[in-house]
């Protein structure tokens, strides 16, 4: 019993090993690439070993184009990014307590509703989004990208919502008896408590922010106003000769901001998830 126990152990552990090298072997070709030649990068595509080592890519990666430089396309990225954050997770939190806690008519209708725009692919939406936004005046602007944030997102909204659940309802009779109001309750009571769900909630939304490569690409012009995720496509110009090796450089560069996130807000993750589906 115990050998089959030892051999179960070794063979879990082994496919474990093999299922994180298969995964993160495209991350560590990427950085491998960012130090190579640029003409050298698909002469020996597998390698994973530069034969000298370029750290000028980086350098030359970070002069960007045209006298714009990476600094400027990691700040608009970050403003993007953190923006929209602070937006959806304001908005999603304050929505999510309603559904949660407050009775009003049409309450299962509107919540249907919300959970069916989760279902809805963006590609279906986005030309009425286009529409909508260039007669609104707001194309080449970051208001497409950052305003609707502030409305809510349903996936966030479900998530902090089934955290709230969790919460027993006594403690908002409790603060009641004490005087608070139904923004007192929330701010004072369910807001302290669903830190970890909203956490959660603003990993995800800095994450696709700081990625979306689509809605920078439909709504910006300008390439003084271009986030990291658009400014890589520049480096690949079919009419002259691509410099992978900056190009790989500064798309290492732009995946540093996502893992000190993720490394320092894991817990939060675990947390946040893990409870969101216990009610009682």
């Amino acid at each position: 019993m115990q050998n089959k126990k030892r051999t179960f152990k070794i063979v879990q552990h082994t496919l474990l090993i093999v299922f994180t090298l298969i995964m993160i072997y495209p991350l560590v070709w990427m950085v491998s690439s960012s130090l190579k030649e640029s003409s050298s990068v698909f002469v020996n595509a597998y390698s994973l070993i530069p034969d000298e080592l370029h750290f000028e890519n980086y350098i030359t990666g970070w002069e960007g184009f045209a006298g714009i430089t990476f600094k400027t396309f990691f700040i608009n990225s970050a403003i993007i990014a953190v923006v929209a954050t602070v937006g959806s997770i304001i908005s999603s939190t304050i929505i999510a307590y309603g559904f949660a806690r407050i009775k009003f008519r049409g309450k299962s209708i509107w919540f249907i509703c919300m959970m069916l725009t989760m279902m809805l692919p963006f590609e279906m939406v986005m030309i009425p989004q286009y529409i909508m936004f260039n007669k609104f005046g707001w194309i080449d602007t970051y208001l497409p990208l950052i305003l609707p944030t502030f409305f809510g997102i349903p996936f966030f909204i479900f998530l902090i919502m089934q955290f709230i659940r969790t919460i027993p309802v006594e403690l908002d009779e409790a603060a009641k008896i004490d005087g608070c109001s139904t923004f007192g309750i929330f701010f004072r009571v369910i807001v302290p408590l669903v830190v970890p769900a909203m956490m959660t909630s603003a990993i995800f939304s800095f994450y696709w922010r700081w990625d979306d490569f689509m809605g920078p690409l439909i709504y910006l012009s300008t390439p003084e106003k271009y986030p990291v995720s658009l400014a890589l496509k520049l480096f690949s110009d079919p009419n002259s000769v691509t410099n992978w090796g900056a190009m790989f450089a500064m798309s290492t560069l732009s995946i540093i901001p996502i893992f000190v996130i993720f490394f320092f807000f894991q817990r939060y993750i675990v947390d946040g998830i893990s409870t969101s589906g216990l009610k009682g």
